[in-house]
């Protein structure tokens, strides 16, 4: 169910399902939250679950878009900031996919203090290299050129492993049914941002939380060298690394990643129970 509260006079949706510890799953690029219902419906059980649906995702508003505005991720971070305020949540874990562990981490970097844990789920802390910002600057004028759902039906079937390709194909064609409503000047936003996010590389490793990394091997959008190359940025990295999947995980190994997930966070919050004692 959705609820709504309101900033700058515009309606911004979140979900809560469960009780228990707050974690907050953020969604990615061209997605909203209903990417993470197989794991709420898991995790609920355990933990009180917020999903957040960003300005122009899901049953949020599109935002007017003052010069500049929603270009950055902090716009993003202070979005969320104000719904757990608002939830008087003080203490929480952060996983993001994708576009939402650049959030996540842009989140940790201005209020580490709230965080209990942070989970990138095939994400990444690098910046994005010159040629990944020339591929965003295309397909920013390619969104122009043929529209919104010519670039989501395009792009997204490149997002998952071949194996679930092949063996999903309804599913697939389901997502992308789902996620016509975006408007252009959105996705065009979230790539914007995107292409200016600093490298959080620092954050990782200056995090004095549990970290969490999920990798698939045939992740076309974050490199598995990349992702490699991270897990020893921090000593409290928990990492799981799915063979033959892509960009999503969390459709493409849902069993594997519910499990793992749950054990990442019942990691944190026993942490935190220790560190109070």
């Amino acid at each position: 169910m959705n609820h709504f509260f309101e900033l700058q006079g515009k309606q911004i949706a979140y979900q809560i399902a469960g009780n228990g510890r707050p974690v907050v799953l953020l969604h990615g690029f061209a997605e909203d939250s209903r990417i993470w219902n197989e794991q709420k419906s898991y995790l609920q059980a355990f933990y009180q679950i917020i999903t957040i649906d960003m300005p122009g995702s899901g049953a949020s508003a599109q935002y007017p878009w003052s010069e500049g505005e929603g270009e950055n991720m902090e716009f993003y971070v202070n979005i969320l900031h104000h719904l757990l305020e608002l939830l008087e949540v003080t203490n929480c874990v952060v996983l993001g996919h994708s576009m939402g562990g650049y959030i996540a981490l842009a989140f940790a970097k201005k209020h580490s203090n709230q965080l209990m844990g942070l989970g990138l789920v095939h994400s990444t802390a690098y910046a994005d290299s010159t040629e990944k910002k020339a591929n965003r600057q295309r397909g920013i004028e390619m969104m122009q050129q043929y529209g919104a759902e010519a670039f989501v039906k395009n792009t997204t079937p490149n997002l998952f492993g071949d194996a679930y390709k092949q063996q999903n194909a309804d599913k697939i064609t389901a997502l992308i049914h789902e996620v016509q409503y975006f408007e252009v000047s959105s996705l065009q936003l979230y790539y914007k941002a995107m292409m200016h996010r600093n490298d959080s590389s620092e954050v990782l490793k200056q995090l004095q939380v549990p970290i969490f990394m999920l990798i698939g091997t045939n992740d076309v959008a974050v490199p598995l060298q990349d992702s490699l190359q991270q897990c020893y940025l921090n000593n409290v990295t928990h990492v799981t690394i799915l063979n033959n999947v892509g960009h999503m995980g969390m459709w493409e190994a849902t069993a594997q990643v519910n499990t793992v997930m749950h054990q990442f966070l019942d990691s944190c919050f026993e942490q935190s129970i220790t560190e109070q004692r």
